[in-house]
C-alpha cells in the first residue's frame, strides 16, 4: 500500500478534484485491492490492475455523489510526488511557474485528453498498460496520446504566448 498510495491518491485527486473525497476514495480502493487480491492472476502485472481499480473506483464515486468534476486545476504542491525542486531558489521558482502553467493548461483539456496525459506522462504507464486499463486498442491509445499532447501544447501557448518562443 505504501508503495502505491501516492499514485492512487493522485489519480483520485485528478478525477474528484477534492482532497477529502480523494482521500476517502483512496481508502476504499485499497480495501477493494485487499479483498480482490485473490482474483488477480499471478501472470498479470499488478500496477495496471491497481490503476484500473482506482479509475473505476473514482468513476463510481462520482456517480454515487452525482457530481461533475469542476474544471479547476489542482495546485502542483497538493499532488504528492509530482513537485520537482531545482538546485537553486530561482530555478525552483521558474520550475514552479512552469508546472503551474502546465497544470492550468491541463485543467482546460477535455477529460479524455487529461486522462491520457495523466496515465502516460504523469503516471508514466507504458502504452500496453494503458491499453489494458482503458480496454482500447494500441493504435487508439497512441493516437489519443498524440492528440492529447498537441492539445496540451496549444493550451499552454494560449495561456502564455511567450512560452516556448
Amino acid at each position: 500500500m505504501r508503495r502505491h498510495q501516492n499514485r492512487v491518491f493522485a489519480i483520485a485527486l485528478h478525477y474528484l478534484r477534492d482532497r477529502e473525497e480523494a482521500r476517502d476514495t483512496t481508502q476504499e480502493i485499497f480495501i477493494k485491492v485487499y479483498r480482490g487480491l485473490a482474483t488477480l492472476e499471478r501472470d498479470r502485472p499488478f500496477l495496471p490492475w491497481l490503476l484500473r481499480l482506482a479509475r473505476n473506483g473514482c468513476i463510481d464515486r462520482i456517480r454515487r455523489l452525482k457530481i461533475r468534476t469542476p474544471e479547476i486545476s489542482v495546485p502542483i504542491e497538493d499532488v504528492p510526488g509530482l513537485a520537482g525542486a531545482g538546485p537553486s531558489p530561482e530555478e525552483a521558482h521558474l520550475g514552479d511557474l512552469r508546472s503551474q502553467l502546465l497544470y492550468r493548461a491541463l485543467g482546460t483539456l477535455p477529460a479524455a485528453s487529461r486522462e491520457m496525459i495523466l496515465l502516460k506522462d504523469i503516471q508514466q504507464l507504458k502504452l500496453e498498460e494503458i491499453c489494458e486499463l482503458l480496454a482500447l486498442p494500441l493504435g487508439t491509445v497512441k493516437s489519443r496520446s498524440f492528440r492529447a499532447r498537441i492539445e496540451l501544447a496549444k493550451a499552454v501557448q494560449a495561456l502564455d504566448p511567450s512560452y516556448g518562443a
